[in-house]
């Protein structure tokens, strides 16, 4: 091999390493089982159990969505329950949307990252597919009403794992007070704007068809 062909490899190399993996996803149809992982914004703090999210997604895709959002959780709780309701529910999606209480309790990045990691690993070995929710994370802008922004380990993730990310969402909707019933949860209209953004995002990743 001559120089200049080592060279042209090494490059081409290169650049496929620098790529972002694209995500292969397949769609479902309308009945399939979807796992909502979370914590309290997932559980629907803040409204009636009609008004959480899970809920108004079913009722947009025409999915069977089971709320597996528990209030208080961390990504290292969800974790520890996430078998028993992967051998439960069977889903084919697990949507997840974890780190908020890690952050408000300045875990360390690195051990929320590796329990989201674990998540994404222990639901594709049960056969279901995973959409990765980012969520923002607490800064003194933001407590300034900067407005919030995501934390940026959901990029990465996403990007390393070939997961399609539903970015945006929750920092669109807790950044806004009349989408709040405090300052950590939305309301019944906080939840319907995070859905329909969701359902957006499940669209373009071609998890709905």
């Amino acid at each position: 091999m001559n120089r200049r062909t080592w060279l042209l490899g090494a490059t081409a190399l290169l650049a496929a390493c620098g790529k972002r993996k694209a995500a292969q996803t397949q769609g479902l149809p309308a009945g399939a089982v979807v796992l909502a992982l979370g914590d309290s914004i997932t559980h629907g703090s803040g409204a009636t159990p009609e008004a959480a999210y899970p809920a108004q997604l079913a009722a947009l895709t025409g999915w069977n969505v089971v709320n597996g959002g528990v209030t208080g959780d961390t990504a290292a709780q969800a974790q520890a329950r996430l078998p028993a309701l992967l051998a439960e529910h069977r889903p084919a999606l697990v949507i997840v949307s974890l780190g908020g209480n890690d952050f408000l309790r300045r875990l360390p990045d690195a051990d929320t990252e590796s329990h989201l990691r674990g998540i994404v690993a222990t639901s594709r070995e049960a056969g279901a597919q995973v959409l990765l929710v980012a969520v923002p994370r607490p800064t003194l802008a933001a407590a300034v009403g900067a407005g919030l922004s995501d934390h940026p380990l959901y990029e990465k993730l996403a990007a390393e794992l070939a997961l399609p990310l539903h970015a945006g969402g929750w920092a669109r909707v807790l950044g806004d007070e009349k989408l709040k019933s405090d300052a950590i949860h939305a309301n019944a209209a906080g939840y319907r704007v995070f859905a329909e953004g969701l359902v957006a995002a499940l669209r373009q990743s071609g998890l709905l068809p």
